[in-house]
């Protein structure tokens, strides 16, 4: 079996001038509910695989504190552009057909509309919208990357942050 794991980014800074979205930075409250939605995480999956985020300081950021609560080292967070960029299915798909066949779970760190979206396509009975911070869990009844398909996912579990 093989998972894929959508983790929106927590709450960022609203746009000011002077910086870019791209740089944009977690708020104290992101940072916080990240925290918690790390924990809860960790008690819904005990090995979250391979992390894999945007760019993007806010992503990136989230994803460092998802990785904190897993042990998982910084340097073991594999960044990639499309998560920014070029976020869709295709390039998902492209994605996952580098990933090593030994590796059964990704958890990626990213941004909607995509990080809604994928999930919808991806799932037989579809995915609700992704609040920051939310999460979404997919798993895949093969043995490669190579044979995801459109629908035929199945939504493990969906844990989005108390109000």
């Amino acid at each position: 079996m093989k998972k894929i794991i959508f983790i929106r980014h927590a709450r960022a800074e609203d746009p000011v001038s002077g910086i870019s979205d791209f740089e944009r930075s977690l708020t104290v409250k992101g940072k916080i509910v990240s925290k918690e939605m790390a924990r809860r995480f960790k008690g819904n999956e005990s090995n979250p695989g391979l992390f894999i985020t945007s760019p993007a300081f806010r992503a990136l950021e989230t994803a460092f504190i998802f990785a904190e609560e897993f042990g998982i080292k910084p340097d073991n967070i594999m960044i990639d552009s499309n998560l920014y960029y070029k976020a869709d299915i295709r390039h998902l798909l492209g994605l996952l057909e580098r990933v090593n066949e030994d590796i059964n779970t990704i958890t990626l760190f990213g941004h909607n509309p995509a990080f809604t979206e994928i999930p919808d396509r991806l799932c037989e009975s579809g995915c609700e919208f992704l609040t920051k911070t939310s999460i979404v869990c997919i798993s895949f009844p093969i043995k490669s990357w190579k044979d995801i398909k459109l629908g035929k996912g199945k939504q493990e579990y969906f844990l989005k942050p108390e109000k």
